[in-house]
């Protein structure tokens, strides 16, 4: 055995609860509980079964380094029970779209070594942006509720937790190359110092770099860096340790495959609004044509073309990078300190036009007051000639993406006490501040369309008068202090443990806006420095609510309570109840601003959660199952919907919501080393307990859209799938396959309806098919050629049968609204090298 698998499943063996949870303190406040049934933390073909009070589901690294070199460990995990995964392309660089027992991305808490990964703003994750698989040892997923330390404003159900691999103690290097479908080329190594002290110091560092060509669309590229780092010290021999840990990541891609969900056939393929989705494989492979700027004709109104508007000329630039460290200590005989600090940054936007008009603009709309400069209505107006042609009387077709800069720092502290042998408690702190920058900054394009600066915010456009011009311009203060408790005692010689938990969240949100706020959907006005343009716009609107600041406080109590209960050496049940709570995002607290600062319409109102999972599990050597039910109350269930076109994020409230379902996995190794099978399945049932207003009719009557009784739109109504892993020689050979359900695509639950030439009619039906993926891998390892035994070939097949499907979307209140979806990834064929030595 290689040292490489060896360290890993050493790992599995004797360090089992590292998979389990967050922070450095739970972690080891559920180490604790797992020594006394430790002989039964064992993992089949790389799936584990934690024995926690809550409903886990763990993949080790022996199934992780099966995957696609470079794959986003979020389409990894998509091979558990409650998961849905559908990813934009087959190598993780390009985003996705997750959902866990229903809960979309944004009330999932994700963490990577206790540093929480969730936009600070909207919650948002961020697939392609994920650490290396290759650095991971383990990922575990909190199927319906958090930890009591969880530094979360997001997570009204499951968590995401992944831990990076500590560096080994003896010197290693490992080197990946990668090739395959669409031009895809990746290389990957990381170099381990092994000990380099006496003291047992030990490092690794990494690097990566990954490309492809967009999968659809014809054009764009997909570019992603990585770097990481990490440095780790032993004390003694209790467990004690610090680690620092260093993560940086560069993206440069084009956006893909995303178009208006409608199969109209006087339509054609592709991603502008006028166009559809593909109706089957044969037409999904569209082209976005190159196109060129018109050439500016002086003393002439020229107008903007579409040259650089379509969403596949679109970039989505990120960098992000953090640093953060781990750290335990024993003060004394059973009191132990974790303390986990952390900073990270990011710099990101998601592209987008705007049509910039050189001429003034009209400062009280349907007035024809034409004598400003400013971002107004949707467009800049700068007063200056843009493209060269001498006169100010033309239309350009400028960048203009919303810029986000976050700079978040934040601890996760925990002191644990071990009262006697079956009783521990602990107390901790979390606290997290990001400083959330969002601005729109304009830049130029070239006469192909592409842009100059895929950051505009580096040299933005101004008007006349120097003044910078940008669609949104807001500093927001994200601020959590959070307080909670722990314990957990054995009872009846261990065979039964209790767990129970209160955390305490205080939340701030201190939000500064410099626009004018002009609807409840986002839309505003901005004149940056133009404090004159700023003075007559707010005479001639005196009902929009200008520029200003709001702070608001949310707080919760959120109580964690479980047990486990071994009904025999194998079996065992469990349950758990907690409390979630979802505080309004920053876009959804922006938009309330339309609303006067002293009405219930300006603080809107967070989203809670009564979470439920009951279950059992059956674990004996080579065989472990798990089946929950589980059942989550929401209170003010929030629901939001995208659109590219508008770069608008709509909200509603649908109130009340019931979800309710069974998850079930089980893991069997028929020979030891040579022939492993995993099952896993889950079943959603959802209800939206009343009818949702959207609006208002004529002489201010409410309208409502019949939802009660219906089921929320976007997440499948079942997952099954499974996988078989076995050897032939020395050929190891995996296979999985998952169904995923069918979805609505609205919350009404019925087909979508537009009027075209005057006539009503169904331009897609009420759901998304279900369908059926199968990916293939083989290892082939390379020792006879004289290699090191760390050396290897590996294949990856992904969706082996080139199925075609719908990918991700989110789902519209309405049926006479159409969503834009994903198309589903295709086929890649994926070959690496694995050197060793």
């Amino acid at each position: 055995m290689n040292k490489f698998t060896l360290l890993c499943a050493t790992t599995a063996l004797i360090m089992p609860a590292a998979v389990m949870a967050q922070s450095t303190g739970s972690v080891d406040f559920e180490e604790e509980a797992i020594v006394v049934t430790g002989s039964r933390q064992t993992d089949v073909a790389g799936v584990q079964v934690p024995e926690t009070p809550k409903a886990k589901a763990v993949l080790t690294d022996e199934f992780i380094q099966r995957q696609t070199p470079g794959q986003t460990v979020n389409d990894i995990i998509n091979q558990l029970p409650g998961v849905s995964f559908t990813n934009n392309d087959p190598f993780g660089s390009a985003g996705g779209t997750l959902t866990i027992r229903g809960f979309d991305a944004t009330r999932i808490s994700q963490t990577f070594d206790g540093l929480p990964l969730n936009d600070s703003g909207n919650y948002a994750l961020y697939s392609n942006q994920q650490v290396d698989p290759e650095l991971i040892e383990q990922v575990n997923v909190n199927l319906g509720s958090t930890d009591v330390d969880s530094p979360t404003a997001a997570a009204s159900g499951s968590t995401v937790n992944y831990r990076t691999r500590q560096p080994f103690e003896e010197f290693n290097v490992r080197m990946v190359g990668s090739a395959g479908s669409y031009d895809f080329f990746r290389t990957f190594v990381a170099i381990d110092t092994g000990n380099f002290t006496s003291f047992g110091t030990r490092a690794f560092v990494s690097a990566s770099q990954a490309t492809n060509n967009a999968v659809f669309g014809n054009r764009g590229k997909i570019e992603k860096r990585q770097f990481n780092a990490k440095i780790y010290q032993p004390f003694g021999d209790n467990g004690d340790f610090v680690s620092l840990g260093g993560h940086y990541n560069r993206n440069r891609n084009n956006f893909f495959g995303s178009m208006p969900l409608r199969l109209d056939p006087d339509r054609v393929v592709g991603s502008l609004s006028s166009q559809r989705f593909p109706a089957n494989a044969d037409e999904r492979d569209y082209t976005v044509a190159r196109c060129q700027v018109a050439a500016a004709r002086p003393g002439l109104a020229d107008t903007a073309n579409t040259c650089g508007t379509a969403f596949d000329e679109r970039y989505n630039p990120s960098n992000t990078g953090n640093v953060r460290l781990n750290s335990r200590f024993t003060l004394a005989e059973g009191l132990i300190l974790t303390v986990d600090p952390s900073v990270q940054f990011t710099s990101a936007n998601g592209g987008g036009t705007a049509t910039g008009r050189e001429g003034p603009g009209d400062l009280a709309p349907g007035a024809a007051v034409f004598n400003s400069f400013g971002y107004i209505g949707g467009s800049p107006y700068y007063g200056r000639d843009l493209n060269g042609d001498g006169d100010t009387r033309d239309q350009v077709t400028v960048l203009a993406p919303s810029q986000t800069k976050t700079r978040r720092y934040g601890v996760i502290a925990s002191l644990r006490y071990d009262i006697n042998d079956d009783h521990t408690a602990r107390v901790t702190y979390s606290w997290d501040r990001a400083r959330h920058r969002q601005t729109g900054e304009t830049g130029l394009l070239q006469p192909n369309g592409e842009p100059f600066d895929v950051f505009p915010v580096n040299d933005p456009l101004t008007d006349v008068n120097g003044n910078v011009l940008q669609k949104r311009d807001r500093l927001s203060y994200a601020i959590l202090h959070q307080v909670g408790a722990e314990y957990r005692g054995e009872f009846l010689d261990s065979r039964l443990v209790v767990n129970a938990g209160l955390r305490a969240p205080f939340f701030t949100r201190d939000l500064t806006n410099n626009c004018f706020t002009s609807s409840a959907t986002g839309f505003v006005e901005c004149f940056g420095t133009n404090t004159t343009a700023e003075a007559n716009y707010a005479a001639l609107n005196p009902t929009v609510q200008g520029p200003q600041n709001r702070k608001l406080k949310y707080d919760a109590i959120l109580p964690n309570v479980g047990f486990i209960f071994d009904l025999t050496d194998s079996l065992s049940t469990f349950a758990n109840y907690s409390k979630g709570i979802q505080v309004p995002g920053t876009d959804n607290l922006y938009n309330a601003f339309f609303f006067p600062a002293n009405t219930p319409s300006a603080r809107p109102t967070p989203e809670t959660t009564n979470n439920f999972d009951a279950g059992f599990r059956y674990r004996q050597r080579g065989l472990l199952a798990q089946i929950s039910g589980w059942y989550t109350a929401f209170k003010d269930r929030l629901a939001s919907a995208y659109d590219p076109e508008t770069d608008r994020t709509v909200y509603r409230n649908l109130g009340d919501v019931e979800k309710y379902g069974v998850d079930a996995s089980v893991s069997y190794e028929f020979i030891p080393n040579q022939l492993s099978v995993y099952a896993f399945g889950s079943y959603l049932w959802s209800k939206i307990k009343d009818d949702v207003q959207s609006g208002v009719g004529a002489g201010g009557v409410p309208i409502f859209i019949d939802t009660s009784g219906n089921r929320e739109g976007g997440a499948p109504k079942y997952t099954f799938g499974g996988r078989v892993q076995g050897r032939l020689g020395p050929v190891e050979l995996g296979v999985q396959a998952k169904r995923t359900g069918p979805k609505f695509v609205n919350d009404a639950n019925l087909p979508i309806v537009q009027t075209v030439g005057g006539v009503v009619r169904e331009v897609y039906p009420a759901k998304t098919p279900a369908y059926t993926i199968v990916d293939l891998d083989v290892r082939v390892p390379l020792g006879f050629a004289g290699l090191s035994d760390e050396t290897f070939f590996q294949l990856n097949v992904t969706n082996l049968f080139d199925k075609f499907y719908v990918g991700g979307f989110t789902a519209n209140l309405e049926n006479n609204r159409v969503p834009n979806a994903q198309i589903g990834a295709p086929r890649a064929v994926i070959g690496s090298i694995n050197i060793g030595f």
